[in-house]
């Protein structure tokens, strides 16, 4: 077995990507009701701060800081998705490990995670979140998105509406 080895850094800013178990199902756009209600559920009981999101129809990428003295992403995320997966039918497979572990079959086990390490990475990482609809041929201007943090970032004038079109963003990608 592989041991998976995660970088905790206290107040920390943390990019994610989170998947559905069943990709062509399209779940998480199917239900962006329940997936918000479940975001702020969790935000209610153990806050962090969501710097940028998109939500795709079979995974996600998000950009969190937490506050000072806390580094515990794993429960946020634990809770985030049992809350997400019990406000469903359960219509979904699974395999017999996931059976015998009581699970259901709405994400896959892990999730990929990366500690922000300075400015220019932050920056990066907003930029790959927000040009992923366009990444993944969803549409072919950002704006026309309605699951992205990118609107918030246009109305606060850090992006312009037409951002990704001039900004040599196509190039960038570390998943």
């Amino acid at each position: 077995m592989t041991n998976y080895r995660r970088h905790f850094v206290p107040g920390g800013s943390y990019f994610f990507t989170v998947v559905a178990a069943d990709r062509p199902q399209g779940l998480l756009t199917k239900h962006m009701g329940l997936l918000r209600k479940s975001f702020k559920t969790v935000m209610e009981e153990k806050p962090f701060v969501i710097d940028a999101m998109v939500v795709l129809p079979d995974h996600l990428h998000c950009l969190w800081t937490l506050p000072p003295e806390d580094k515990d992403y794993s429960t946020r995320w634990k809770n985030i998705k049992a809350l997400f997966s019990k406000g469903l039918q359960k219509t979904e497979a699974r395999s017999e490990s996931r059976i015998s572990k009581g699970e259901r079959g709405i994400w896959q086990r892990r999730y990929w995670e990366h500690a922000i390490r300075d400015d220019e990475d932050y920056a990066r990482h907003v930029d790959y979140i927000h040009y992923n609809p366009i990444k993944h041929g969803y549409v072919e201007k950002l704006i026309d998105w309605p699951h992205s943090s990118f609107h918030r970032y246009v109305k606060a004038g850090i992006y312009t509406s037409d951002w990704a079109a001039s900004s040599g963003i196509e190039d960038l990608d570390f998943e």
